[in-house]
């Protein structure tokens, strides 16, 4: 079990995903310092399930993804930082938040992709991107381009489906890509009829 810098948010981070940041909150300021001095800067991003991003006092998920910080810009009272998704762990225990948050955490084994999945993965892509193109104020475009990886454009498809942030942590704690792609389906053929309900 390894302890790392943590960083609860209000979304959830897939693997073989970008993660833009606004940071702010001294504790993330300080640790963002941190991991810039470190040759590969990591950090794990967990849903906040209660409570807010800022100021602590949340309630946070067991499951979550590491983040290698790529690029860091400061601003005149903000940094603004890009990270992209690897592996995913679970928290073994959360350690002190002071000077900011920690937690032990595991490696949680990577999927494995298999070419079997290919009819499977391309009907997820289209139903999202379908459904996308329909969606009330979608964060992604209908185009928005996948990895050449299958098992990173699995997951690619897991982040930018129109879906709440409980379903998508429900996709994260998938453990197989098959599971992954039929959920991915599923939940948006759901939040699709809920649209077309309204």
């Amino acid at each position: 079990m390894t302890a790392i810098p943590m960083f609860p948010l209000g979304s959830v981070l897939f693997p073989s995903t970008p993660l833009p940041l606004r940071v702010f909150e001294p504790r993330y300021l300080t640790m963002i310092g941190r991991l810039l001095d470190e040759d590969d800067p990591r950090f794990g991003v967990v849903l906040i399930e209660r409570g807010h991003e800022v100021g602590g006092g949340d309630r946070r998920s067991s499951i979550g993804t590491m983040a290698r910080l790529v690029s860091v810009s400061a601003g005149a009272d903000v940094l603004t930082a890009m990270a992209i998704g690897t592996d995913r762990f679970t928290v073994g225990r959360w350690l002190d938040d002071e000077p900011y948050p920690l937690a032990e955490v595991t490696s949680l084994p990577e999927l494995t992709w298999n070419d079997a999945l290919s009819p499977l993965r391309t009907e997820a892509e289209a139903i999202v991107r379908r459904t996308l193109s329909r969606a009330p104020d979608p964060r992604w475009d209908a185009d928005t381009e996948l990895a050449d990886d299958p098992l990173a454009a699995a997951w690619q498809l897991a982040a930018i489906a129109p879906l709440g942030e409980y379903d998508k942590y429900t996709l994260l704690q998938s453990t197989t890509v098959g599971g992954l792609l039929r959920q991915i389906i599923d939940l948006t053929l759901e939040a699709e009829l809920l649209w077309s309900a309204d």
